[in-house]
């Protein structure tokens, strides 16, 4: 706090302690009191304000606020601390900018970020109700029709192309808090933008962005009911053409307050990963089937992105962890039963040109390409499943490229598999000696259920270049002849059903040894046969021991 009471004084603020402060490098707020002001001598405190304190406000940027006091007659000293303490706690400078007169770059970012939030059906404009919401989340408190009466009133003064016919606008909302600042109510600003989790340098809080959330070992993350039932409002939302496809402009919009499309989403050259239209536009299906992806493989992306977004629980106090569950641990694949899980991950090998690529793009209802393009880099595909019964999960298939091998000797990707989908081309005799190489070099791969799956039956079969026929090896682990199936086949997805039930009850995908015959019943037959003999024998002897 920085005190003056003459003319003598008041020159030193800006030819000696500002300047001063500023050599010493202090980068904290300066409150500017004059004092004495029962002997001022008259003058209306506005006009002291104007000629006195603004010119020097606006030479010296951290001068947060100024005030007129009188020790002697008890005016305004509350007022000057509370000042003090408020510049602390409330700071201007990352708010607004004096010399400018304009709100700074990160708080406009901010606001429009709380604006988009509170636009709840998205059309661009506050209504009254999301007014009233925005007043309660914010303040605690409601907001009278008068009050907002008032505001749109106010605002219409001051941005005159702003029609608060519909509501407020976003250039409208920036004004408003524009003149809390100018008015120095900046606390006003603080109080809304912390209640929107941001920190003092405008960022989201760390915690808000990546609340704890650990996956045990052998268990997966799913997106819960209200997970999906946020997502879902989402794509309705900013489906304005309602053509039932995000464009790029749809998709734009709705990552409007995040940094962008996920990282992860980048590098597998989304939309390409999921379900889209004719239009190449994601679809409601492929949108939930993209986020069910990233929960199960980056739970952590996923809710991180649900706090950019504005993901609400259905209690006030829900963290956006509520909108995720967690799946119980499987460790025994071999024990029979089935694995409650609603999204499962299969990789799908196989040699090169065996057909997987084109087996990703069935699964996503793309048309058959019959260029040859080799993968280089993992490229997942997603959709939905209906499982028999009716009940649907989410299918991730992974093709692995050249990393095959160094994924297939990494234990972590291993225990995040749930099925291997072994693949050959059924025309081409050397596809299927791949995999029997594969599973010499990969012992391990015998603890993970699989499916065999001859691709390219369409084309001419071939008798395979190895030890044993596919049909042969098969029966040899005493498992299931591989499925015999064509892209260009509509009863292809049968295979993916295949798979997703192989997944979900795994102990029916392990090669099984061979298990002794079953002598239950003739051990209970021997056993009742015995206890009937020492019965008869005992009532015997106690006959012979009476006579």
């Amino acid at each position: 706090m920085l005190v003056y009471s003459d003319h003598y004084s008041y020159e030193r603020v800006a030819l000696f302690w500002m300047p001063y402060f500023r050599s010493l490098g202090v980068n904290v707020p300066v409150v500017l009191c004059a004092n004495k002001s029962d002997l001022s001598g008259g003058g209306s405190t506005s006009q002291v304000v104007e000629e006195e304190m603004l010119p020097v406000m606006a030479e010296f940027r951290e001068i947060d606020s100024c005030i007129r006091t009188s020790a002697k007659e008890q005016h305004n000293v509350v007022e000057v601390f509370y000042l003090c303490q408020k510049a602390v706690t409330h700071p201007i400078a990352p708010l607004y900018d004096h010399k400018e007169g304009q709100l700074k770059p990160a708080c406009v970012d901010a606001l429009r970020r709380v604006f988009y939030l509170c636009d709840r059906d998205q059309d661009g404009y506050l209504n009254d109700q999301e007014m009233y919401d925005f007043q309660a989340k914010s303040f605690n408190k409601p907001l009278l029709p008068e009050e907002l009466e008032n505001i749109k009133s106010t605002v219409s003064k001051a941005v005159p192309s702003s029609s608060t016919a519909r509501g407020l606008d976003l250039q409208g909302f920036l004004q408003l808090n524009k003149m809390y600042a100018e008015k120095g109510r900046h606390e006003t600003i603080w109080i809304i933008l912390r209640k929107h989790h941001y920190t003092d340098s405008l960022s989201l809080e760390d915690s808000f962005l990546q609340p704890r959330f650990d996956v045990p070992e052998f268990a997966s993350a799913e997106l819960s009911p209200a997970g999906y039932r946020f997502f879902m409002d989402l794509f309705l939302i900013f489906d304005k053409d309602n053509d039932g496809g995000l464009n790029d402009q749809e998709l734009a919009a709705l990552f409007a307050p995040t940094p962008g499309l996920p990282a992860s989403w980048v590098e597998t050259s989304f939309p390409s990963s999921t379900v889209r239209n004719e239009a190449g536009h994601i679809t409601l299906q492929g949108w939930l089937a993209q986020w069910s992806m990233t929960t199960f493989l980056e739970p952590k992306t996923t809710l991180e992105y649900l706090a950019y977004l504005g993901f609400e629980g259905p209690n006030a106090r829900d963290s956006t962890t509520s909108a995720l569950k967690i799946t119980k641990p499987r460790k025994r694949r071999r024990r029979p039963g089935r694995v409650e899980r609603n999204v499962i991950l299969c990789y799908v090998v196989g040699s090169s040109a065996a057909g997987k690529s084109s087996l990703l793009d069935a699964f996503l209802n793309r048309p058959f390409d019959s260029l040859y393009h080799p993968t280089i880099k993992p490229r997942r595909a997603v959709n939905s499943v209906e499982l028999h019964g009716g009940k649907q999960c989410y299918l991730i298939l992974e093709e692995l490229g050249e990393l095959e091998p160094a994924i297939l000797e990494n234990q972590a990707k291993l225990d995040a598999c749930d099925l291997i989908c072994y693949t050959y081309d059924s025309s081409e005799p050397d596809s299927f000696s791949h995999i029997v190489e594969l599973r010499k070099r990969h012992p391990y791969l015998d603890e993970l259920p699989a499916i065999y799956t001859a691709l390219k039956a369409d084309c001419d079969k071939t008798t395979q270049r190895c030890e044993l026929q596919p049909d042969a090896y098969t029966a040899a682990l005493n498992m299931s002849a591989p499925l015999h199936v064509s892209v260009t086949w509509h009863s292809i997805s049968e295979l993916f059903v295949a798979l997703a039930e192989a997944a979900t009850n795994p102990s029916t995908a392990f090669p099984k040894t061979e298990e002794p015959p079953d002598r239950t019943s003739l051990y209970m037959a021997l056993g009742a046969t015995a206890c009937a003999a020492l019965a008869a024998f005992m009532i015997w002897r106690r006959s012979t021991n009476s006579m």
